[in-house]
This record gives C-alpha cells, structure tokens and sequence, in this order.
C-alpha cells in the first residue's frame, strides 16, 4: 500500500493577488464559480456544509448550490434532516468548495434562513418527478428497516400524487447570508495563497491570511 505520509502534489496552475482579485467577495466567488463551470469540472456546484448541533458535534455533508444573488448562496433540503435540526438550534455554519482542477478552495462562513415559500415551491416544481416523489418518500436522516421500505413508500406517493405531488411542508430551501469568505489558491513550496473577505460595519475588508 502507498504510504499516504509520503504523498505530494505541487500546485503551479495560478496565482491570487490583491490587484487582480475582485473587491466584492461575491464577484469573486462568480468568477471562480464560472471558470469551473466552464471547464467542466465535476459536480462544481457541489459545496460542503457544515454545521453544529446542540451537542456541540460538528457535522458535515456535500450539498448541491441551487442559487447564487446577493443575499446569498441557496440549496434544498429536508427540513427535518440532521442539519435541518441543528440549523434549527444554531444558525450558524460555513460552506466550502473545492474544485481540485484547478487548485481552488472557497470558504464562506455566515448565519442561514430559510429561502421564502415561493421560491421553495419554484424549485421544487423544477425538480424531475422521481425526486418531487422522493422528497415524500425519504425520512432524511432517520434509522430505516431497508431500501425496500424507501421503494415501497415512493410506489405508494407515486400512486398518490400521479404527476402532480405538492411539496411537502418538511422540504424547502436555506440561504445562507456570508459575512466571511476565504479564497484559497495552490501555490508552489506550499505557500498558498489566502485572502479573507471580512465584513466589518457593512464594508467588505480584504485581507492577505499566511498559507
């Protein structure tokens, strides 16, 4: 077996310097977001989130980004899953790409709301049948008996809805508002490059953070 101690890799593909990096966080993030959407990057919308529950075990689970504005980053979800229960308890969390093509990490940090009713029933109205059904179908997150219990339950809301199913109640969308994004580089010798966006009374303060 490959000693994993011994692995390396060198990061030579760019640089992130003050001068030619955007002074609004979020123009930056769209940037980089496009370049790798653009370079066919798998799953580039694909976003780490981390949450704490009220017994202070941090938790995390790749969910997909669904909306970008100036409100915030947006994804859909089971209210009643584990992160719906700690958002519920603490509102606080942090996002974080990694698109590893192209040596990129982004860390966005900040409190979640929930998106409003219309844009949750928007989004789920957008969504193919199968997964409008499996939102009925699957109790996120809690002890099953087996797959069959999860295909027997689809086959029953299928019957149900036809080609019509309501969103649920539990499912919806959060939003979550930054108020810090760190911007992360490779560089060569391991001295990466970081800058951190900070908001401080409204204003967006930009800073260099050692690698």
């Amino acid at each position: 077996m490959t000693s994993i101690a011994d692995m390396r890799k060198s990061y030579e593909r760019a640089a992130l310097d003050e001068s030619a990096s955007e002074a609004d966080p979020l123009k930056q993030f769209e940037r980089w977001l496009q370049e790798a959407i653009s370079g066919e990057l798998p799953e580039p919308t694909a976003m780490t989130l981390a949450t704490v529950g009220s017994d202070l075990r941090p938790s995390t689970r790749v969910v997909l980004l669904k909306g970008v504005t100036a409100q915030g980053l947006a994804w859909y979800t089971n209210y009643k899953s584990r992160k719906g229960q700690e958002l519920s308890g603490n509102p606080h969390a942090a996002l974080q790409f990694h698109w590893v093509e192209l040596e990129r990490v982004v860390r966005i940090e900040g409190l979640v709301e929930k998106v409003s009713d219309a844009d949750s029933d928007s989004y789920y109205q957008s969504r193919p049948l199968d997964s409008r059904i499996g939102a009925w179908a699957s109790p996120q997150s809690e002890v099953i008996a087996s797959r069959t219990q999860l295909v027997t339950a689809a086959a029953k809301f299928g019957a149900k809805f036809l080609l019509q199913p309501p969103r649920p109640e539990h499912w919806g969308g959060y939003r979550l508002v930054p108020d810090r994004w760190e911007f992360w580089q490779g560089r060569p010798s391991r001295l990466h490059d970081r800058l951190r966006y900070r908001l401080d009374q409204g204003i967006w303060r930009r800073e260099r953070l050692a690698p």
